[in-house]
């Protein structure tokens, strides 16, 4: 068994909605079959217990080592914790040739589950020792590396489960919420309305206080020193015990309270000098609170004790650390809901302050506290209090943090009980945190956990805002890119920002900012990403969806213009139209819930994806009286169709009528697959909830020139002949061109083709029979990058298309695109038609917009001489 290609989807896919890893697996034939493999199961289970139930796809095929790679995987991520429950195989058209796809919710987690799986597989067929205990606790690991932590984790799952989405832009706790200019980032529980001079107040623990103060928010009293024996001072002037911590930190970093000596305050001292700039402050006795304030209200309180152990009179107090350490719940970091107690200097002091010593036994029932400050991070636990909070201490904890300037802000309270205001009891504000840690609301030590997540969610977006601009999804075989264009002009002409990826590149409100064929996912995201986007509108190929999935979670509107042969047939085990169509219906099938899919009821193929569309249907064809069309419209559903004249836009009784002459790229009806196109559009546009007025006028402003949608059926005029250059590229490309030319008029017709070399052997040829049916001279010519085809070859496959050509008789071959169309150009005379198909459509579009222009100048001098 060897792998031989491992990719990350990471969006929805041709397998399911799921984030998965797909891998190609080439199994041998001696080793194919895991009933031809005595006693491997056997050994299988006894490495890897937790393997499920092996099963092959179908109940007439066999369980191969595919199917155990793919169980594997799948079981290895479960047993480290990773919520996955997805996986399949797949054969392929090749011999011995799988497809293994598992779902994964950390792709460093399921890359690494995928090695883990093969070495296992391995052990087991050469009967080899395997210790998978040691390899899930390295996934384990690495899983609480990648994974969000649960602060942050907390306010995604919140938004998920409003259907906002989202996006980690670091493997920290970056994250983008919502689309375009709907988004709103936070940095784990910090969010961007925060501004960085607020952040610096709250860093900033003696600016702090001093604002506090003046707002009549209680604080201790204290300030910054630059020494030790400054330090000594304070503790003096302000009475002691005093609390030494930081001026600038968090977490309970450097935190020291309750020093009563000297000594102890010379080892807090050194603890928080260590962070920075040190602090000395009066000690407020009592318990330490933690209020968690959103907006301006107060959402959860907690009571948090510092680490502490009990004695049984067996174990040392060293012992007794490590014993409580062993809790799962406690972690090194942040990413469990406690976090093991750290027994360094300062829990050696406050051992010393009661008399014992690390290797101490205590008595039974004895606590020992190891350090004053109660801070999670250090190993303390928490108590919800939240509903034990009375009124006036919730207000001041929502003072503090208006005082300061903080949406969300943990502050610090420490007072004998939450039950009575703090004056009465001599209590304060002893800190404000700007990123407060949310673990010990969400899952506190004792007591109801708190919905934090969800208040913090709610603070950005209001309930009915899901942070979602409008995307639009494009795909088919012919006409998505010019469907896609005129989409985004429709949209554009409301006013909208419009943000659009193609085959040509990505724009922003008009503007390119990137070249190339940006149809994948990658391009999506960097659209949704963009502040200054109010809709989208993504032209989809196969080869994105093949290779990472979608760009989003779903769509608005998903448009489906056609499915037809010779688009990328043979590659990817995409072999059949068939296995196309199932591919592109990954759009319609996430479609939102409210959302539309508008599909082509002429193509039967097309018109089926209908049953796999979570929202609605918006059928488009030319004939009103399909059977297709007329089911739909019967039942009270929306069509698009032609009748005369005009396109309709039909909902039940409502008929709204757009005029073909009002519709320039048309040609006043004249070019059929324009017509489709813009069927296509005025669906899309109504799915998406598009004024009519609107767009009748974007129809009406959309122009089929080089600027709008290159390469589309842009006409020219040279010396009084009519100069066409289009990017068709398939069989059902060059059909529906033939369409178009055949209804224009011309004396002699001409045309220019080259075919791309990865496509199939009869595709290439199909095309030139197509057009040599139809055409008088054809000028072939082989394309700039023949894509793994000899010098030669191309030209061959082209000339065999021709050899029972009706019409062709003039057939010449030239090497270079710009040589031949100019060899092309010359060979006109007026009233004729010659169709470019262009390779390099931005060169080549420019080649003939210099050569038309030379022309036309040529042709002034003359008429003035």
């Amino acid at each position: 068994m060897e792998v031989t290609r491992i990719r990350a989807l990471r969006g929805p896919n041709l397998w399911s909605r799921h984030t998965a890893m797909e891998a190609v697996v080439s199994c041998a034939s001696t080793e194919r079959a895991m009933a031809d493999l005595p006693g491997f199961e056997t050994r299988l289970r006894a490495l890897c217990p937790a393997i499920g139930a092996l099963r092959p796809a179908s109940p007439t095929s066999q369980v191969t080592l595919a199917h155990v790679l793919e169980a594997a995987t799948l079981a290895l991520q479960a047993q480290a914790g990773c919520p996955v429950t997805f996986s399949r195989t797949a054969e392929t058209s090749e011999d011995g040739i799988y497809q293994v796809v598992v779902e994964y919710s950390e792709e460093a987690v399921g890359r690494m589950a995928l090695d883990v799986a093969c070495e296992l597989i391995a052990a087991a067929l050469a009967d080899q020792p395997f210790d998978s205990v040691a390899a899930i606790q390295r996934m384990r690991e690495l899983d609480e590396d990648e994974r969000l932590g649960p602060s942050t984790g907390a306010i995604v799952y919140a938004a998920v489960a409003r259907g906002i989405p989202y996006r980690r832009l670091t493997q920290g706790s970056l994250v983008q919420f919502g689309w375009g200019s709907r988004q709103r980032r936070i940095q784990a529980a910090e969010i961007d309305a925060t501004s960085a001079v607020s952040e610096a107040i709250a860093q900033d623990k003696d600016l702090t206080k001093q604002l506090l103060h003046a707002a009549g928010v209680p604080v201790p009293r204290g300030r910054p020193v630059t020494d030790m024996d400054d330090a000594w001072a304070v503790a003096n002037e302000v009475g002691l015990p005093v609390v030494v911590k930081p001026q600038d930190g968090n977490q309970g970093k450097g935190v020291t309270v309750n020093i009563v000596t000297r000594e102890h305050l010379e080892v807090a001292y050194r603890a928080a000098a260590e962070i920075g700039q040190v602090m000395v402050e009066s000690f407020l006795p009592g318990n330490d609170y933690r209020m968690l304030v959103v907006g301006h209200q107060l959402v959860a309180a907690a009571r948090r004790d510092p680490p502490n152990v009990i004695g049984d009179g067996e174990h040392t107090v060293q012992q007794l650390v490590q014993l409580v350490n062993s809790d799962p719940r406690r972690g090194d970091g942040h990413a469990t809901s406690l976090t093991k107690i750290r027994f360094d200097d300062i829990a050696v002091a406050r051992l010393h302050a009661q008399g014992l010593q690390p290797d101490s036994v205590p008595e039974k029932g004895c606590r020992v506290v190891l350090r004053n400050n109660a801070n999670l991070s250090t190993g303390g636990s928490a108590t919800d209090v939240t509903e034990d909070v009375h009124p006036e201490v919730a207000a001041r904890a929502v003072a503090a943090a208006r005082m300061i300037g903080l949406d969300v802000c943990g502050v610090d309270i420490v007072c004998e009980s939450v039950l009575r205001p703090l004056e009465e009891q001599h209590g304060g504000v002893v800190e404000v945190n700007a990123a407060p840690g949310l673990r010990m609301h969400l899952s506190p030590s004792f007591g109801k956990g708190r919905l934090v997540g969800e208040a913090i969610v709610n603070s950005i977006f209001p309930p009915g805002n899901d942070g979602r601009i409008p995307v639009i999804a494009v795909t088919g075989t012919n006409g998505k890119t010019t469907t896609a264009r005129l989409i985004t002009h429709l949209l554009a002409s409301t006013g909208l920002r419009v943000g659009m990826t193609n085959t040509d590149g990505v724009y922003v409100n008009g503007k390119q900012t990137d070249s190339g064929d940006c149809s994948g996912p990658r391009s999506a995201r960097n659209v949704l990403m963009h502040p200054e986007v109010d809709a989208a509108v993504f032209e989809t190929a196969r080869g994105g969806i093949l290779r990472e999935g979608l760009g989003f979670d779903r769509c608005q509107v998903a448009v489906v213009t056609n499915i037809g042969v010779g688009d990328h047939l043979g590659l990817n085990y995409i072999t059949t139209v068939d296995d196309l169509a199932v591919l592109k219906r990954v759009i319609v099938q996430n479609v939102a819930p409210t959302g539309y899919a508008v599909l082509n009821a002429a193509d039967p193929i097309t018109a089926a994806m209908a049953s796999s569309c979570p929202g609605s249907v918006i059928y488009f064809a030319a004939d009103r009286n399909h059977p297709v069309m007329a089911t739909h419209r019967a039942q009270g559903h929306r069509t698009v169709y032609v009748d005369g004249d005009a396109v309709i836009a039909a909902d039940g009784a409502r008929r709204e009528r757009f005029p073909l002459r009002g519709i320039p790229i048309t040609r006043n009806g004249v070019i059929g697959f324009q017509v489709e196109n813009a069927m296509a559009a005025v669906a899309a546009a109504w799915g998406a909830g598009l004024s009519w007025d609107a767009v009748r006028s974007g129809l009406a402003s959309f122009l089929n020139d080089a600027d709008n949608a290159p390469g589309r059926f842009n006409v020219m005029d040279y010396c009084g002949a009519t100069v066409i250059a289009d990017y068709g590229h398939n069989p059902d490309a060059m059909r529906a061109l033939v369409s178009a030319v055949d209804a224009m008029p011309a004396k002699r017709r001409m045309v220019v083709i080259s075919c791309a070399g990865d496509r199939r052997d009869q595709d290439i040829s199909d095309q030139t029979m197509i057009l040599g049916d139809a055409f008088d001279s054809v000028v072939l010519y082989e394309d700039a990058c023949q894509r793994g085809r000899a010098d030669g070859e191309v030209f061959k496959l082209m000339r065999e298309g021709l050899v029972n050509a009706k019409r062709a008789r003039d057939v010449v071959e030239i090497r270079g695109e710009f040589t031949a169309i100019d060899q092309a150009l010359a060979r006109l005379e007026p009233g004729d038609l010659c169709l470019v198909l262009v390779d390099q459509v931005e060169d080549a579009l420019a080649h003939l917009a210099q050569r038309c222009a030379a022309a036309q100048r040529a042709e002034g001098v003359a008429t003035t001489g």
